[in-house]
């Protein structure tokens, strides 16, 4: 392999790159020669098949592949000879006629752009002092769980008499717009527990009073925001038949609550309710504990940053701005600025976020911090579960693909420095109340949104339901 700087230019750096076609070519012969007992081709005794038959047929094919894997050793080869440690995936823009270098005619000529590692030394991490938010869980916050959960549990039983808040009503009804019938608005048995705020507005509340046996018109607008386009802030009517009129029972909340939940106990399921919170508590004490330390790790440190990273940063949280914006989801704290305030805002974060992209890398490059392979297999089938009967084809994917492997490498990686950090740092626990622990903290400046994944992203609101259940929300 040929290496010859051409462009450095603050932290970029671009080398022009070359592999010879003699290497190409050997590595082709080398190849086929592998795969050649393989080989099965009609008319040729299996591992008998002439290599120049082999060449003529599949050569094309097996060349591009070793120009693919060439590619990628080869990017890897000239940051080890040029001795820089990229800042971020360097890219390559193909110089050579590729149907020449398949054929042999030509050599592999690219050029190699990277961002290299800008030159800083991280703050000594004993010296960083953070206060962590803990929570301790109290015994209300467990009863208050165990009455939500027996409500949602809770049974009905048939009732005499006119429907009211908190009533099940079984229904059949068939909605209308302008005397028409739309698509996914009818439905047979349906159950609206009243004021559970499951329906559209206006549909349960036109419930209250109702008997078994009545007929109803029910008269609603669709939200503006509801989810099926043709139906938002449409007036519709709901042609209802009452079938049942069901009241709650009371909810026992003892053993054979318990029971009827998998637990042993209403012992056991408080534990387990103790447990759930202290997860979420802890889970939340980190978090906070992490922006802390982002924040004093940024304020700590100031170093040239790569003008690409940051603009690869920043166009990605920029559309997903734009993403939003057209979903009609603004953050409140965006409203009344100006394109030129915001965009100068989230460049802000967008440096941010590569300041301490760089620095967490360096910290646990000196410290030796490193993802295990048992841990990459770990995440990996952890997220192939999110795919149901594609498992395989989603690890696959993954081991296949080494861009897609430093995707899901990144924040496993940064997570362990970050712990390896708070190990080490001066952090001191103070006690806060449940409502403390989990209020939003004061975005003073851009910083609060920088830790949000994506950037900026607003609390969504609840997704509609299918059309088929167009009376709900």
């Amino acid at each position: 392999m040929q290496l010859k700087e051409s462009r450095s230019e603050g932290l970029l750096r671009v080398y022009d790159v070359a592999v010879p076609a003699s290497d190409l070519e050997k590595r082709l012969v080398a190849k086929i020669e592998e795969v050649r007992p393989r080989v099965r081709i009609n008319g040729f005794r299996p591992g008998k098949v002439p290599v120049s038959h082999i060449r003529k047929v599949y050569g094309p094919s097996i060349m591009q592949d070793i120009i693919n894997e060439t590619l990628q050793a080869s990017t890897q080869q000239a940051l080890d000879q040029a001795k820089v440690r990229a800042a971020s995936q360097p890219s390559l823009d193909l110089k050579s006629d590729l149907n020449k270098v398949v054929s042999g005619e030509a050599d592999l000529a690219f050029e190699l752009s990277v961002e290299v590692m800008p030159d800083f030394e991280p703050a000594d991490i004993k010296t960083i002092s953070i206060t962590r938010p803990v929570a301790p869980v109290e015994d209300k916050q467990i009863d208050d769980a165990l009455a939500e959960l027996a409500k949602s549990n809770r049974q009905f039983e048939d009732k005499d008499g006119a429907a009211e808040d908190g009533d099940a009503v079984v229904v059949d009804f068939v909605g209308k717009i302008d005397g028409e019938a739309f698509e996914g608005g009818a439905a047979n048995d349906a159950v609206v527990v009243i004021g559970s705020g499951q329906f559209i507005p206006g549909f349960e509340d036109q419930l209250k009073g109702v008997k078994a046996g009545d007929e109803k018109v029910l008269k609603v607008t669709f939200p503006e925001d509801y989810g099926v386009e043709t139906l938002k802030a449409k007036p519709a009517e709901f042609e209802t038949k009452v079938k049942q009129v069901r009241a709650p029972k009371e909810t026992a909340l003892d053993d054979d609550f318990a029971k009827q939940l998998g637990f042993e106990g209403v012992a056991n399921l408080r534990e387990a309710i103790r447990s759930r919170i202290e997860e979420d508590h802890g889970r939340q004490s980190r978090a906070k504990a992490k922006r802390a330390l982002f924040d004093t790790l940024d304020k700590q440190h100031d170093f040239p940053l790569p003008p690409r990273m940051v603009d690869a940063e920043f166009n990605q949280i920029w559309a997903q701005i734009e993403r939003d914006r057209q979903a009609g989801q603004i953050d409140p704290t965006d409203e009344g600025k100006t394109d030129e305030e915001l965009r100068a805002e989230y460049r802000r974060i967008a440096e941010r976020r590569v300041r301490l992209g760089l620095l967490l890398a360096e910290i646990g490059r000196k410290n030796r911090v490193e993802v295990s392979q048992q841990e990459m297999d770990q995440e990996v089938i952890r997220q192939a579960r999110n795919f149901p009967g594609r498992e395989r084809q989603f690890i696959d994917m993954y081991r296949k693909n080494a861009q897609l492997e430093a995707q899901l490498r990144a924040p496993l990686y940064e997570e362990k420095v970050v712990n390896y950090v708070l190990e080490i740092a001066d952090v001191t626990n103070k006690t806060v109340t449940r409502e403390e622990l989990f209020a939003e903290d004061e975005p003073e400046s851009a910083a609060v949104k920088a830790d949000a994944e994506p950037a900026a992203k607003p609390a969504r609101k609840k997704k509609a339901k299918a059309e088929s259940e167009a009376a709900e929300e």
